[in-house]
């Protein structure tokens, strides 16, 4: 017995001896650190994952009870370009790791997957505008910047704070799921407006194009757009703030404070931005307050919590200038406000082993008016007569919900994706002046799951969700998506890369589609989802080391479930149906080159030719079967030059959208917006570490031009002021 105790001590004292501890920390090219990037350890010889670490607020990870021995780091960071590493355990010091700058063809993204992956790797249509470019633009809302990412068309009606919606791939603007720090943000039914979305302290956005509902769920019908806050990362406290100002009374101002200490990081922000306009009823205002802090629980938990709150006010003047023809007077009392409040909650385990759990709670809560008081005499038109009638238009939303996320590691080169979502969406919506105001509830749930393999040249993933939705009932949903490494070619062609996929997206009705019911409305509690199946098909050629790299993708896409208004015609009492079917294919051309380390060029263009197959209640010729889809354009594209230095940066960017059908619905005859060109600048100089000036100009040509048709857009407007910090490392 006394044998058999020493041994097993023996054996207790060996294994504790043999284990060792690695300490990381990631940091950029400017030694800062890096949160929230992926840490892989894998065995060397067999590339098994030993055990898979996020980095906390300070760019740490801690590996504890690893056998001694040589293992191989493997670091995915969103923005950067893959890092690895061998090591040889025990190690006496923090070994750290500097990233680099992602050339051209292998930046780390998270949306395509829902973990970060190289781009190459995950057979997606995937584009991304990180901080740098992002300040450096100093856009107020997400439509400004969007349309510089490529096959995203922004539609804006009006100026600053109009309505802005988003086109992609020929797809309504409902198809598009948009997600801010982990929290969807659509109404139920996929509306939303990009206009009064502030991307202040934004740390990247993220945009995938294609149906990825699957993943994602209703809405991502066409594309998936994903805004991700900025974490707190020095540990003596960083305060920034600034103000800039400019024409039309324009007038920015913003603070920040932010740091990263042992366990916790923070960072916490506010943001103003107000402006008369160009015209009569044409301010706006904006006010942004949120906040993002972490706490490392263990070295293996951490804890997240983020919150936005947006307030905004908009004078709307409605349709008057119709391709530069004046034929009314523009609404001179119509506001629209919106109140938008979205938190989340997540939490993030690694481990055991090989596994990663993220379970994350959510609410957003968003309430928006629209109202005109004042019937005003000339505002009339052919068909209508006076078009100015009084209305109170409303809508208070609220989306909650929790999401549990697994992914299991087996190889560095095999990953599985679980997850289960419920959410509860609620909200009146209607009109004050007309009651009563509609009503919608649902509860939904979503099971889905994801394999991906990265075989050498070989990139495989196939998944499905099952949607269980109080409204449709349920729905399963497949993607497939193939990536292949045809040619691996040399110093100049650097590879060619192949991809297929085919998926089907979903979404839901919205809450006055099912539940909408008066005196001329019926309630139809048992629409179904309106539904696309979507394929595309690329080539990607790298060039001169992947410094550079070219694209081109054929998509094509069958929308049929689509709902429509049906009214019988002796009574005037109708409801909402599944009715219409349309199409769109088409192709996008896309150039990325990084010629210098600072210096980027990204250009695309987008083909995109859309036709209605059935609508049989069209109130419109122009919406009718045989007729293409409205604020689609053919051709359009952009090009962006960015220029980040250590002491200087700058931006060139330009918009390009060609004719287009639109409609201004009121017996003018107009059938069409022309087609325009809009060049953005932006600059910035650091007088020193602590202090930088800076200027932007949009539609820097002035050209006159509407993207929407009766909604003429802002002139050339000019902005310049100045940022400071203080604190900070």
């Amino acid at each position: 017995m006394r044998s058999l105790l020493t041994l097993v001590c023996s054996a207790a004292l060996l294994a504790a001896a043999s284990a060792a501890e690695l300490k990381v920390k990631i940091t950029d090219p400017q030694s800062a650190a890096v949160a929230g990037a992926q840490v892989s350890l894998l065995a060397e010889h067999n590339a098994a994952v030993v055990e898979v670490q996020n980095t906390s607020g300070d760019g740490t990870a801690a590996f504890t009870g690893v056998t001694a021995g040589r293992y191989r780091l493997q670091v995915l960071a969103p923005g950067f370009s893959p890092a690895n590493e061998h090591v040889s355990l025990p190690q006496d010091s923090v070994l750290t790791l500097k990233l680099e700058i992602a050339t051209a063809t292998e930046k780390v993204v998270v949306s395509a997957t829902r973990s970060p992956v190289p781009e190459q790797d995950t057979a997606a249509s995937v584009a991304s505008l990180e901080s740098p470019q992002l300040e450096t633009m100093n856009s107020p809302s997400a439509s400004d910047a969007l349309r510089f990412l490529p096959g995203a068309v922004i539609n804006t009606a009006g100026q600053r704070g109009g309505l802005a919606s988003l086109f992609v791939r020929g797809g309504d603007s409902r198809y598009n799921k948009v997600i801010i720090d982990a929290v969807p943000v659509n109404d139920p039914g996929g509306t939303f407006d990009f206009g009064v979305i502030p991307l202040a302290e934004a740390d990247r956005l993220e945009f995938v194009r294609g149906a990825q509902s699957t993943l994602y769920g209703s809405d991502a019908m066409t594309s998936v757009v994903q805004v991700f806050t900025r974490t707190g990362k020095t540990e003596v406290p960083e305060l920034r703030f600034g103000a800039d100002g400019g024409t039309f009374d324009t007038a920015h101002g913003y603070t920040a404070l932010s740091g990263a200490r042992n366990r916790f990081d923070y960072n916490v922000f506010a943001d103003q931005f107000n402006t008369n306009g160009q015209g009569v009823n044409d301010d706006y205002s904006n006010s942004l307050q949120g906040a993002n802090l972490g706490i490392a629980l263990t070295h293996r938990a951490l804890l997240r919590f983020r919150t936005r709150h947006s307030n905004s006010r908009t004078g709307v003047q409605s349709e008057w200038s119709f391709n530069g023809q004046p034929l009314m007077p523009p609404d001179l009392d119509q506001k629209a406000r919106q109140n938008n409040f979205l938190a989340s909650a997540e939490l993030t385990v690694a481990g055991p082993s090989r596994w990663r759990h993220r379970l994350s709670g959510f609410e957003y809560n968003h309430k928006r008016t629209n109202q005109d008081s004042i019937m005003e005499a000339g505002r009339v038109s052919p068909a209508f007569g006076n078009i100015d009638f009084p209305f109170h238009a409303v809508a208070n939303i609220n989306r909650a919900g929790f999401e549990y996320q697994g992914d299991y590691d087996e190889r560095a080169w095999a990953r599985t994706t679980i997850g289960y979502k419920f959410e509860d969406e609620n909200g009146f919506v209607g009109d004050l002046n007309s009651p009563p105001l509609t009503h919608g509830l649902r509860r939904n749930h979503d099971v889905y799951g994801q394999q991906m393999l990265t075989l050498r040249r070989l990139s495989l993933f196939a998944g499905a969700r099952f949607v269980h939705n109080e409204t449709f009932g349920d729905k399963a949903i497949p993607r497939v998506a193939v990536g292949l490494e045809a040619l691996r070619g040399g110093q100049f062609f650097s590879g060619t890369r192949l991809h297929f996929s085919y998926a089907t997206g979903i979404k839901e009705p919205r809450l006055e589609e099912s539940f909408a019911s008066g005196p001329f409305v019926i309630p139809n509690l048992h629409l179904k989802a309106e539904e696309a199946r979507a394929f595309e098909a690329g080539v990607q050629q790298s060039l001169l080391g992947g410094e550079y790299g070219l694209s081109a993708t054929y998509y094509h896409n069958a929308f049929h479930n689509q709902i429509d208004f049906a009214t019988n015609p002796t009574t005037f009492v109708g409801q909402y149906v599944n009715v219409n079917k349309s199409i769109a294919h088409g192709a996008e051309l896309e150039f990325h080159g990084r010629p210098l380390t600072r210096l980027s060029i990204d250009g695309a263009y987008n083909y995109a030719s859309t036709q209605i197959l059935e609508a049989p209640f069209a109130f419109d010729p122009l919406v009718s079967a045989g007729r293409a889809l409205l604020r689609r354009p053919k051709h359009s594209g952009s090009l962006l030059f960015a220029y980040l230095g250590s002491r200087w940066g700058g931006n060139l960017g330009g918009s390009f959208v060609g004719r287009r059908l639109d409609s201004d619905f009121l017996g003018f005859g107009i059938n069409h917006a022309a087609g325009y060109a809009r060049v953005d600048l932006g600059a910035w100089y650091a007088i020193n570490s602590r202090v930088t000036a800076y200027a932007n100009v949009e539609n820097a040509l002035n050209r006159h031009y509407e993207e929407v048709v009766g909604f003429p857009a802002l002139h050339a407007n000019f902005r310049a002021g100045m940022r400071f910090r203080i604190g900070g490392e």
